[in-house]
């Protein structure tokens, strides 16, 4: 008698899609009472952690760090910590750092994406960035050791390149991180340049005053219209050739998916993500799925998702679910959002919340930083009590509600 081989789901990433994909596929295995030995979900990762990402901009980075296999094991979800190097649709096979391969009978891309560094003179050497823990840890790392310099004028300025979403929260947090640096007797400079006309472009004419106004209250300083040329140990140089001295650079200045997206042999849009259709399958690639930030999905008839935790959360827990239906010839589920938010941290000045594709503002102050904290500290985590029922119950393919604010 034959015994039929286990069968194996591999997620690449353990992100905000990554995870929710590992555990959605447990959760959809265990709906439809797969025998243990029968499929395999196995999740791969450079680290052993789910990060919480967009709290990298925080000045407490502590809770941001959750240990995988809390996660992961309660589920039945095994794990590999290795850096992915290569993809291989035809042979259907992931390559690892170190030469090791990984066979699967079906795969998900969830590696997510990382902020564009340009070739610029100094950049890798002198430059900071948020797109990590380990980044952020970077710069938290730096800007405590600014207290060795208090008496430079530029160990007390930062400058900001790239004034969307994150460049405008890491800049808010900036001036009370060098404060506390500092001390009391140093008044910190922040500094947020970015190319385009204005501030946090992408939010919105509704947004923008709201936007402003919490600049000029957290007196940070804006050079919009403007590059960054060439960056140094002794700060940055504009487009205009002004040299601005700064012990601290921040570089937070556009995204792109995982550049292993393009190993798949389909073209991929600008940002370098994958097409996929409504059930998260990739146009092209029999038996591979893709969620989060390497994925181009419909949201709706006319947008497409946006790389955000809002998106990838509830992408993850579809293609976990619909990966299974693929194998095993379950019924999948399509995938639409009829909703879309913006929360933006604004530190001191409070948030701004919108709703809709043109960013209306419905909230601001107070009220909007308070669903921020909702949002930040409990809406996006998953359970932390080990427990394997509340870890599947989370992972179910769900869309939901949008935040509540108040006016």
């Amino acid at each position: 008698m034959t015994v039929p081989r286990t069968r194996r789901v591999v997620v690449l990433g353990a992100g905000f899609a990554g995870l929710w994909a590992a555990l959605g596929a447990a959760r959809r295995l265990d709906e439809l009472g797969t025998p243990p030995d029968a499929v395999e979900v196995i999740s791969v990762s450079a680290q052993p952690f789910h990060d919480i990402r967009v709290r990298n901009y925080e000045a407490d980075l502590s809770p941001s760090r959750i240990p995988l296999h809390k996660l992961l094991e309660p589920a039945g979800v095994g794990h590999v910590t290795a850096e992915v190097t290569g993809i291989d649709a035809s042979t259907a096979t992931v390559r690892l750092a170190g030469g090791a391969t990984l066979d699967y009978d079906r795969l998900v891309m969830a590696l997510g994406s990382t902020v564009v560094k340009p070739d610029l003179p100094g950049l890798a050497e002198f430059g900071y960035d948020v797109d990590t823990y380990d980044g952020a840890t970077k710069l938290h790392t730096h800007i405590r050791h600014l207290a060795r310099h208090r008496s430079d004028p530029a160990a007390a300025t930062a400058v900001v390149v790239g004034a969307g979403l994150t460049g405008i929260e890491i800049a808010s947090e900036l001036p009370s991180m060098l404060s506390e640096a500092l001390g009391p007797a140093v008044t910190p400079r922040v500094i947020l340049v970015d190319r385009n006309p204005h501030i946090g472009s992408d939010m919105g004419e509704s947004a923008r005053p709201v936007i402003e106004d919490a600049m000029a209250h957290n007196n940070i300083e804006t050079i919009t219209g403007v590059g960054v040329s060439a960056v140094d140990g002794h700060g940055v140089t504009l487009s205009t050739g002004e040299a601005i001295p700064a012990a601290t650079v921040v570089w937070c200045a556009g995204m792109r998916a995982n550049p292993l997206t393009a190993q798949l042999g389909v073209p991929c849009d600008r940002l370098g993500r994958l097409p996929v259709d409504d059930y998260l399958r990739v146009k092209g690639v029999p038996g591979v799925f893709a969620a989060g930030d390497v994925a181009a999905a419909r949201m709706d008839d006319e947008h497409l998702s946006v790389m955000s935790c809002q998106h990838g959360r509830p992408m993850g827990r579809y293609a976990g679910h619909n990966v299974i239906g693929d194998l095993l010839g379950a019924p999948l589920l399509p995938l639409r959002i009829p909703w879309y938010v913006t929360v933006l941290d604004l530190g001191p000045a409070g948030a701004v919340y919108t709703e809709g594709w043109d960013r209306q503002v419905v909230s601001t102050g107070a009220d909007a930083k308070a669903t921020k904290m909702t949002i930040n500290r409990q809406r996006i985590y998953p359970p932390l009590t080990g427990d394997r029922a509340a870890l599947l119950a989370a992972a179910a393919p769900q869309v939901q509600a949008a935040p509540a604010y108040g006016h």
